[in-house]
This record gives structure tokens, C-alpha cells and sequence, in this order.
């Protein structure tokens, strides 16, 4: 019979883990989201000046998008080797790996001065970036997850996923007062200090994780000799539809937040006709409404049922981008805040249930293959290709509306995923499953 694994009874080695979970996932993040919002404010007119400003962003949001076409490669590596090696040594690397990337970009010469090579090296360092988000994501939510007690998995694992929240707050609050520069300054050297501001917070992020113990379900799974070979074979063999639903269940979640923090800014700027300014303060205080609301829905989660406040979640997503698309192109910044804060809540509470839903849908001995590459599919084939489909939909429509269709039809695939996809108790489950549970069909929680 499955065995249960009694969660540890030191409280501060569980707070130790959630800071660390906490921070790491800000900083991964932080350095992730300050591509991004090069990308649209930046990288087009400096690695891409020869072209059209509409299609250079296009270009420039393109190498956004190579960033998530890493992420699965990574989350294949890190996965096979967190599943036999541990977390914690994992977390250290994707960690390491980032920062350099990150660091690195800030250094980068422009076109004007070595033409060509310059986007190259900019899609290369952002390969690298995407690479070591990959295996972050996965490795930093279970740890977090198994470290804490049965009754708050979903509140531990939401403070985790507030790390989006705060990364990009970070980075929106670094380029808004960087905005405030002369554009000459800003587009010679300002930019580039996000970049290179990031290696004080990866020494920081790496100080905190050296503190950290290995996860206990790891540690049991390794104690009686369950550890697999080849745990993303395992989760191929076994498990290919719980992958493929998990990709599902998270599309409409990574279109809406996508669209919402990169799109907006470009949209926002080139088409409403609003500043830079405007658009990054609205945006800054949009998050900060979204992470006491994610950290509230985990806590809830933890009291109800986490995949129907998924599923609700995701209708709301479906629904709220009409209403936000017209009070955005108002250009009034009070409709446009309240339309802002009306979607990125509705993404909260989907995002905030997330962690707490997607690691019960494999067993532990396994958990961190299929959890990093069920999500890193879905982040692939929504956040990488959000921003640049809606430009798209807009250049060619000329109306935000086919860019709304465009998320309702994201969100019916999210239904269905959310609908056919159900965890199991992580409390109850941590070894592999029994030879009469090894079809690949939905689990009840």
C-alpha cells in the first residue's frame, strides 16, 4: 500500500524552505520579466532598428518567445535529475544559471556596434534564461509543497507562484523609474541596470538556499529504494495524458497574464497613445493588488475544492478580457486600472489554486518531471506566443477584439483540460502507484 510520509515537525524548517521558495522564484522571475519588458520598450529599436517599429516589437517579442521554447529542454534535464538526485541541488543550478544570463544581457553590445551578432547573442542569452526557468518552476514549488503540512499545501504553494507578482513588480518598478531618464540615456545605458542590478539578488537567493534541507518525500522515496532511472521516460510511458491536460488546464492562465503584462505595453503605448509611464504605473499597482489575492485563493484552496476554483477561475478569464480591452483603450488611467485589476484578479485566483492542484497530479517519485513538463509545455504555448499572436491579431485586424476571441478560445481549452484533469492527495501519495493504478486516467483528489 501507498505510505503516507509524515510531514516534518519543524515548523522552521518548513518557514525556511517557503522563504527560500519564495525569494529564488521573485528573483528567477524578476530577472525573466526585465527581458520582457526590454523586449517591448527596448530591444526593438536597438537590436532591431532597421525595420518597421510595429514589426520590429514583433521580432523583438519573438526572442521573448525563444525563452519559452527552452523552458521544456530544462525542465526535461532538471526534472530527470531532481527526481534522482534531489531538489535542493537543482534549485541551486537553475538559480546559478539565470543569474548569469541575466547579467550577461547587460553587457550586451547593440547593433549599431557589432550589427548582426548582436541579436544573436541576445537570443542565446535568452535560450540560457528559458533554459533554467525550465527546471526552476517545478523544483521550487515542490519543495515548498512537501515541506508543508497536509492542511497548507495550497497557501505555501501560492506564497511560491507570488513570485511571478513580485518579479515582474520588481521589474515594472526598476524600468518606471528608469523611464523617468532622457531617452538617450535611457537607451544607452539605462536599460541595461536591471541587468546587472540582478547578480546582487542571485547571491542573495543563493545564500538562502544553501539553508535549505531536502525535501521529505524525496528523502522517503530514496529511503526505500523507489528512485526511477528514467522519470521523464516514466511519465511518457505512464502518464502522457495527464501531461497533455495539465499543458491544457494551463493555457488561459499564461495567455491572460502574458497578454496583460508584456502585450499591454506595446499596445498601450503605440495604439492608445498613453506614455510608457502611464502604462508601467498601471501595471505596478495591478500586481499589487494580485498578490495578497493570490495568497488569499491558496488559502482558500486549502478549505475547498482546488480544481473547481481552478475550473471558475478560468471562465472568469474567458470573460474578463472584453471588458478589459474597452476600459484599457479608453485611455482613461482609471478605467484602465479597473480593468486591469478586474483581470489580473481573475488570473489570481487561477494562478494562486495552481500550485496546490498541479502537484497532486503525479506520484513523488516522479513529481518533478511531470509537473515541470506538463506546466513548461503549457507556458510554451501560451506565454511564449501570447504577446506575439495578439501584436499579430492587431496587425492584421486592426481591433483588440480578435485578440479577446483569441483568449475566450484559449480558455475553452482550459476547461476541457481542467474538466478531465484531476490530483491526487499529495499528503496521501508519495510513492509510486500501485501495478492496479498504472492506467493513464483521471484520479479523484
Amino acid at each position: 500500500m501507498v505510505q503516507p510520509v509524515v510531514p516534518p515537525t519543524q515548523s522552521k524548517q518548513a518557514r525556511t524552505v517557503l522563504a527560500a521558495g519564495l525569494l529564488g522564484s521573485s528573483i528567477e522571475w524578476y530577472e525573466f520579466y526585465i527581458y520582457g519588458t526590454a523586449a517591448t520598450l527596448v530591444f526593438s529599436k536597438l537590436f532591431f532598428p532597421s525595420f518597421d517599429p510595429l514589426v520590429a516589437t514583433m521580432l523583438s517579442l519573438s526572442t521573448f518567445a525563444v525563452g519559452f521554447i527552452a523552458r521544456p529542454v530544462g525542465s526535461i534535464i532538471f526534472g530527470h535529475f531532481g527526481d534522482r538526485i534531489g531538489r535542493k541541488s537543482m534549485l541551486m543550478i537553475t538559480l546559478i544559471l539565470m543569474g548569469v544570463a541575466t547579467f550577461c544581457t547587460g553587457l550586451l553590445p547593440t547593433y549599431d556596434q557589432v550589427g548582426i551578432w548582436a541579436p544573436i547573442m541576445l537570443v542565446a542569452l535568452r535560450v540560457l534564461q528559458g533554459f533554467s526557468l525550465g527546471g526552476e518552476y517545478g523544483g521550487a514549488i515542490l519543495m515548498t509543497v512537501e515541506h508543508a503540512g497536509p492542511r497548507r499545501r495550497g497557501l505555501f504553494g501560492a506564497i511560491v507562484n507570488t513570485g511571478v507578482g513580485w518579479g515582474l513588480l520588481m521589474a515594472t518598478l526598476a524600468y518606471l523609474a528608469l523611464s523617468q531618464l532622457p531617452d538617450e540615456a535611457f537607451y544607452t545605458w539605462g536599460w541595461r541596470i536591471p541587468f546587472l542590478a540582478s547578480i546582487i539578488l542571485v547571491g542573495v537567493g543563493l545564500f538562502i538556499r544553501l539553508k535549505i534541507e531536502e525535501s521529505p518525500e524525496f528523502e522517503a522515496v530514496k529511503k526505500q529504494g523507489k528512485v526511477t532511472e528514467r522519470p521523464v521516460i516514466e511519465v511518457l510511458r505512464r502518464f502522457p495524458l495527464r501531461v497533455v491536460l495539465m499543458c491544457m488546464a494551463y493555457l488561459s492562465s499564461g495567455v491572460t497574464f502574458y497578454v496583460a503584462t508584456v502585450f499591454s505595453l506595446s499596445y498601450g503605448t503605440l495604439v492608445v497613445g498613453v506614455s510608457r509611464t502611464l502604462m508601467l504605473t498601471v501595471v505596478s499597482i495591478s500586481l499589487c493588488v494580485s498578490i495578497p489575492a493570490m495568497i488569499f485563493f491558496g488559502w482558500f484552496s486549502d478549505r475547498y475544492d482546488k480544481r473547481k476554483i481552478f475550473l471558475y477561475s478560468t471562465i472568469a478569464m474567458m470573460l474578463v478580457p472584453y471588458l478589459w480591452f474597452s476600459l484599457v483603450s479608453t485611455g482613461n488611467q482609471l478605467l484602465m486600472q479597473l480593468g486591469f485589476i478586474a483581470l489580473i484578479l481573475c488570473h489570481a485566483a487561477n494562478y494562486g489554486t495552481l500550485p496546490g492542484f498541479f502537484s497532486g497530479v503525479f506520484p513523488a517519485y516522479i513529481r518533478y518531471s511531470g509537473l515541470s513538463l506538463g506546466y513548461t509545455l503549457g507556458a510554451v504555448l501560451a506565454g511564449g506566443f501570447a504577446p506575439i499572436t495578439a501584436t499579430y491579431l492587431l496587425d492584421v485586424t486592426h481591433s483588440w477584439v480578435a485578440i479577446a476571441i483569441y483568449m475566450s478560445a484559449v480558455g475553452v481549452l482550459s476547461i476541457i483540460g481542467t474538466l478531465a484533469l484531476r490530483g491526487r492527495n499529495v499528503a496521501e501519495e508519495t510513492l509510486p502507484i500501485e501495478p492496479n493504478d498504472s492506467k493513464d486516467s483521471p484520479v479523484r483528489a
